[in-house]
């Protein structure tokens, strides 16, 4: 009876090592890439329409409502990270907040999109 038990153990710690092994990770510039692309999607969605598709707040709506242009390279260098996740959250000014309806990790995603929209 031992030698079953031990035969059934060990077969099933090899089921779920083979398992383990045989279920590639995703790798990471994929992944990257998924992100960066999601983040696109966001700021298109939520933050295009202010700041203008490219972030630097050319349109009417933003000369009127004094939206700011995110690829200013003074401002990026003077902002920190947490002051633009901050103010997507919970807004600032005219800017509405975000917080209910972006997720954390979203909002992470487009501090770094605008980011990468230094100039």
């Amino acid at each position: 009876m031992k030698i079953v038990w031990l035969s059934v153990t060990i077969m099933f710690v090899l089921w779920f090592a083979v398992m383990a092994i045989a279920r590639p990770a995703a790798p990471a510039s994929i992944t990257a890439h998924e992100s960066a692309a999601g983040a696109a999607e966001l700021f298109s969605r939520n933050c295009a329409k202010c700041h203008g598709k490219d972030g630097r707040a050319k349109g009417i709506k933003a000369r009127t409502t004094g939206t700011r242009n995110l690829t200013d390279a003074q401002w990026q260098d003077r902002v920190s990270d947490e002051r633009i996740f901050n103010a997507i959250s919970n807004g600032k000014g005219r800017m509405p907040a975000f917080g209910k309806k972006l997720s954390e990790s979203e909002v992470d995603s487009l501090v770094q999109y605008v980011r990468g929209l230094k100039k």
